[in-house]
C-alpha cells in the first residue's frame, strides 16, 4: 500500500484514491505511479491506523516539505487528512506541510472546511485549471458542472484567513490568453500563480 511515496526528493502522502472529478489531463489516467511508487491505487481505501503505521515506518530525515497529494482528491480524506497533519505537527514539527487539492472540499463536505487546517497546514495549492467556469467544467468534469468553479474561489479566499501561504495552479494545457486571465484571477485573489507542466 503505496500511502507514502517520494517524488524529486520530497515524501508525499497518497491518503485517497477518491476524487471528484475527471480532469482530462489527470496522470492516473495514462500511468499506475509516480516518483518512487509503481502504483498509487489502493486495493481498499487507507484506515488511521494503516496511515499510521506507514508515518512511522517512513523516516522524514532530511525532508524540508510533506506534500498530500496522490492519485485522488486529499480532501475526500478529510478526517484522515487532518489526523495525518496532527501527528506531522506532533512527530515532526519542524516540517512545511503542503496541500495540493481540486478545492472543491466545500462541496464534498457541505461545509466550509478552510478552517480545518488553522494551524496544521502550511501552503496549500489550489487547482485553478481554468478562466472561467465554462472552460473549467470542459476541463475537470465534476459531477456539480460550473458551479464548482465559485465554490473553488470561494475556498481560495477561506485558504487565505487560515493558511499563511496559498498558490493557484494551472496546467499548462491553457493558450497565452487563458493563462493571461487566470493571472487576472489570481492577482484579484491575491495570491501567486503557478503554471504546472504535465509530467
Amino acid at each position: 500500500m503505496n500511502i507514502i511515496y517520494t517524488f524529486q526528493g520530497k515524501p508525499y502522502i497518497n491518503l485517497t484514491n477518491r476524487c471528484p472529478c475527471r480532469c482530462v489531463f489527470c496522470l492516473r489516467e495514462t500511468q499506475q505511479g509516480v516518483g518512487s511508487a509503481d502504483s498509487l491505487w489502493h486495493k481498499k481505501e487507507p484506515t488511521w491506523s494503516d496511515i499510521e503505521q506507514a508515518l512511522r515506518s517512513f523516516d522524514f530525515a532530511g525532508a524540508g516539505e510533506v506534500v498530500f497529494c496522490g492519485y485522488g482528491e486529499p480532501t475526500c480524506a478529510l478526517e484522515n487528512l487532518l489526523h495525518t497533519a496532527a501527528w506531522l505537527r506532533e512527530h515532526h514539527p519542524q516540517r512545511h506541510l503542503r496541500l495540493n487539492t481540486n478545492g472543491l472540499g466545500d462541496l464534498l463536505h457541505g461545509r466550509a472546511i478552510a478552517g480545518d487546517f488553522a494551524g496544521l497546514i502550511d501552503s496549500v495549492s489550489i487547482s485553478l485549471n481554468a478562466p472561467n467556469a465554462a472552460r473549467y467544467h470542459d476541463l475537470v468534469r465534476t459531477k456539480w458542472g460550473e458551479a464548482a468553479f465559485d465554490a473553488m474561489l470561494t475556498f481560495t479566499r477561506d485558504c487565505k484567513m487560515h493558511i499563511p501561504r496559498v498558490v493557484l495552479s494551472v496546467v499548462d494545457v491553457l493558450d497565452d490568453e487563458e493563462v493571461a486571465q487566470c493571472e487576472i484571477i489570481a492577482e484579484q485573489l491575491g495570491v501567486p500563480l503557478r503554471i504546472r507542466a504535465i509530467e
